[in-house]
């Protein structure tokens, strides 16, 4: 199992700001480290590594993979950037700058959704309750079925495709 860092997130809402974190923490913004924040505050979403690297599909440069994990994990530390596993693919990496989010999974089309934390309370209360466990989403999602999924018409289609 991956291990969640336990640093506050840090408050930068864009990229100025996260330069700015970076060094009133002494660290250098070398042009690989924005590039990766760059790409962090661009994305609609968490982004995968490999996305990272590949400039979101043309839309910043390219960079090499390894540079870009090495930075996701400096800047995680930081308080910058947070990993999700929103499916069984790679991590997927976002900025902390804006609001605190918690996910829900769809296990059979795989879309996911990022919710407000409140949304989620009456689940962490029920898991409480009945464990003694504070449930946290941030780290890995709610997984069930979407509600495009859970209609009677895509029960069908998916019933005719197996």
């Amino acid at each position: 199992m991956t291990v969640v860092h336990s640093t506050a997130p840090l408050t930068a809402p864009d990229l100025p700001s996260a330069v700015a974190a970076l060094r009133t923490r002494g660290l250098r913004v070398s042009s690989a480290r924005r590039l990766v924040l760059e790409s962090l505050y661009a994305a609609e979403g968490p982004a995968s590594a490999d996305c990272i690297a590949g400039g979101l599909d043309g839309r910043l440069p390219v960079s090499d993979l390894a540079s870009v994990y090495r930075n996701l994990e400096l800047l995680e530390e930081l308080g910058l950037v947070h990993h999700v596993h929103l499916s069984h693919g790679p991590g997927l990496y976002a900025a902390t700058g804006g609001p605190r989010r918690e996910y829900l999974a769809c296990e059979r089309c795989g879309d996911h959704r990022a919710v407000d934390p409140a949304v989620l309370n009456a689940a962490r209360e029920a898991i409480h309750l009945a464990t003694g466990y504070a449930a946290r989403f941030t780290h890995f999602p709610v997984v069930g079925v979407c509600p495009d999924c859970a209609t009677p018409d895509h029960e069908e289609q998916i019933d005719a495709r197996s």
